[in-house]
């Protein structure tokens, strides 16, 4: 499976735990030799543009931060083409799910699903995209950007007991009918994380669910990395996920 994935995502961009040092190295090397890395591009201004607003892009330039945020949300528009043909994992720094049109917060800077997602669309690639945002933290800019259009459903589980939230998802996944099928990928509510209330196999079952409805819908399916913060959970995480996507 192809993992877009550039060496400039391990720069250390900002002193919060989403830049840690040695953070994307941990998942690089528990995907090395599983998986076909591809290098993306930064994305073009006015695909930013049609997502946030010229303030916004200014501030994040203001703060030095606008060449990494484009990277990686050049790595998210490159999963999302490739995940129109097949399953695809966008292993990208910063995140971008608390990344609303004129504000962000939470190591966000650009939202990188919404310029995936709207980039496609506007190319008339997708008909429909549904979102399983399941990182531990409500993924209030993917909402406040996405959630007014009618091509778009997002689920951020609510289920606090593990056996509730993956029923939950299970659901969602079996009744969409999206053409796309993507997540926003936080790994931070796993057992040995923030949130201590996911399992490393939790991640295949997802995954797995995904592909399914993908195939189901004649569609296809991709993820990009959100959060994640225990270096040495994350990588095994991670590959878990992509085996799921990886699974017929």
């Amino acid at each position: 499976m192809k993992v877009v994935y550039h060496k400039d995502y391990n720069e250390v961009y900002t002193s919060d735990p989403a830049a840690a040092a040695g953070r994307i190295r941990a998942v690089e090397e528990a995907l090395k030799g599983k998986v076909t890395f591809v290098e993306p591009k930064p994305a073009e201004k006015e695909i930013i543009l049609a997502v946030h607003t010229p303030e916004h892009v200014k501030s994040v330039q203001r703060a030095g931060l606008y060449d990494i945020a484009a990277l990686a949300a050049g790595g998210a528009v490159k999963a999302a083409e490739i995940g129109l043909v097949e399953p695809c994992f966008a292993l990208i720094r910063p995140p971008g799910h608390h990344a609303s049109a004129d504000s962000s917060w939470g190591f966000c800077y650009f939202n990188n699903m919404a310029i995936a997602l709207e980039n496609l669309k506007q190319k008339g690639k997708i008909k429909k995209a549904f979102i399983l945002d399941f990182d531990l933290h409500f993924g209030d800019g993917n909402v406040n950007i996405l959630s007014n259009k009618e091509y778009i459903t997002i689920l951020n589980p609510t289920a606090q007991n593990r056996d509730e939230y993956r029923e939950e998802v299970e659901k969602a996944l079996e009744e969409t009918d999206a053409d796309m099928i993507t997540a926003s990928a936080g790994f931070d509510n796993h057992e040995d994380d923030w949130g201590g209330l996911l399992k490393t196999e939790d991640y295949t079952f997802m995954g797995r669910l995904m592909k399914k409805a993908a195939q189901r819908n004649k569609g296809g399916c991709f993820g990009i990395l959100e959060g994640g913060y225990n270096h040495k959970v994350l990588g095994k995480n991670v590959l878990a996920f992509i085996e799921g996507l990886k699974k017929t």
